[in-house]
């Protein structure tokens, strides 16, 4: 193709073509005569019958330019705007469905028998059960690389009894709620905007509008509800875990008994960090639920958005999980000590 390219380059445009002896031609190479010829017909050209077809179409078409885009100086301006309109734009329909799902919810109050219970049960099961197994193994190896980097410095200082106040807080108050919290928003918030998505691309929700079935009483609030009965109950789960890591990882380094450890535990960390990261579950399962959900259903019917919007939520919800850890942190920051 380079070595037909540059011979035709080198011809002359307003020279005589004669085109007669070439038994077939496609678009490919009337083009690449096309632009030889500068994008007009020379003065003298013979063609074969069906040729002129080609070389019509091109005359008709004209020369085809590639847009050019235009650098400006400014330009991080707009593109700036763009970015606080979307995320504008996100946080008005993120505000909308957290009103959609406190009105559901007063519904769901009001007639509890008419409640999407089985949707509930099946969600705790999904979210909730069958997450016990990846929770309870990154606890466990979570508390074990804990209290062995800990007791490493705490040796130096001849403080090793206090490895049971520095783990019992850590986990139980940040690291437990967090840690089951980034869990279940990799594993079950991808799963629900998924799960939207996909109904989003096979229509399955328009044909719930049609049925007058709601989006909101029948998919969002029961994986809110489910999400925040499940993950206090993963949190529990996985600070037992954790604990249980740290202590076998004690028992190897400062030789700190089982017994011990437990005995300590509730005199190091009061009963108020243990409530603090319950409430903590609570709260980052709803958010993560709600975020999911809100990304689940702004999907539009294609492959590459269902794609881009599950990646896009599972950011998201670990980014609003770490946000709201920190409101938590600081309005607790006096609490439990």
């Amino acid at each position: 193709m380079k070595t037909i390219t540059a011979q035709l380059k080198d011809a002359p445009a307003d020279g005589q073509w004669d085109l007669s002896a070439i038994d077939s031609m496609d678009h490919l190479g009337a083009q690449l005569l096309w632009q030889a010829w500068d994008y007009q017909r020379p003065a003298s050209l013979k063609l074969a019958p069906g040729q002129e077809e080609f070389f019509k179409r091109l005359e008709t078409t004209g020369k085809l330019e590639l847009p050019r885009h235009r650098s400006h100086a400014m330009n991080w301006i707009a593109t700036l705007g763009g970015g606080m309109l979307h995320f504008l734009e996100h946080l008005q329909g993120f505000v909308q469905l957290i009103g959609q799902v406190v009105q559901d919810l007063w519904h769901f109050a009001r007639a509890p028998h008419r409640g999407p219970w089985k949707e509930i049960s099946a969600n705790i099961f999904h979210a909730g059960f069958q997450a016990l197994g990846i929770t309870a193994l990154v606890g466990f190896l979570i508390g074990v690389v804990l209290s062995y980097l800990s007791a490493q410095q705490l040796r130096n200082f001849g403080g090793d009894i206090y490895l049971v106040n520095l783990l019992g807080m850590s986990i139980i108050r940040e690291l437990g709620p967090l840690l089951a919290a980034i869990l279940v928003a990799g594993r079950s918030g991808s799963s629900i905007t998924a799960q939207l998505g996909v109904m989003r691309v096979t229509e399955e929700l328009d044909a719930m509008l049609v049925m007058g079935i709601s989006h909101g009483f029948r998919l969002v609030m029961p994986k809110v509800l489910a999400l925040a009965i499940s993950m206090p109950l993963l949190v529990i789960w996985t600070d037992a875990m954790a604990l249980i890591g740290g202590m076998v990882s004690a028992k190897m380094e400062l030789n700190l008994s089982a017994r011990y450890f437990i005995q300590k535990l509730p005199d190091a960390v009061p009963l108020a960090n243990y409530m603090i990261g319950l409430g903590k579950g609570a709260v980052f399962g709803m958010l993560i639920a709600l975020v999911s959900c809100h990304f689940g259903l702004r999907i539009q019917p294609n492959t590459e958005s269902l794609g881009r919007g599950t990646t896009t939520s599972v950011v998201t919800a670990i980014t609003v999980v770490i946000l709201a850890d920190a409101v938590f942190a600081i309005v607790f920051n006096g609490v439990g000590f």
